[in-house]
């Protein structure tokens, strides 16, 4: 079995930071991109940032300049650095990574449980 497991969400002002922390464990072989989805109520999930295995980034525009994403590939883990968080951030952010569990066998999309990203305004 895969698990991800999300941690560093909350309540933070507008303005403030916040760093979530996702941790991939269980039957691993290799990983290919990992990365972070976020869903605001009522509406769709959606990509917030993805780093693929060769270093590569991605952001969606409305986060540009303001979130980071990083791993360790060492660890299995994969960040999200928050800055200048906006009300319109709130959401329930969800790591992602593509995973293969055997070197022969195929890589499957996993999902962690959320963690939940409230900023008042």
């Amino acid at each position: 079995q895969v698990q991800l497991a999300e941690s560093g969400g909350g309540l933070v002002q507008a303005g403030g930071s916040l760093r979530l922390s996702c941790a991939a464990s269980g039957s691993i072989f290799s990983i290919n991109a990992m990365g972070w989805y976020r869903q605001a109520p009522g509406k769709q999930r959606e990509l917030v940032a993805v780093s693929n295995s060769g270093g590569g980034t991605n952001y969606a525009d409305s986060v540009k300049g303001r979130f980071t994403i990083s791993r360790d590939n060492a660890k299995n883990m994969v960040y999200l650095q928050m800055n200048s968080l906006k009300p319109e951030d709130t959401a329930d952010y969800y790591c992602n990574a593509e995973i293969r569990r055997t070197r022969w066998g195929a890589a499957y999309d996993y999902w962690g449980q959320g963690t939940q990203v409230t900023v008042s305004s």
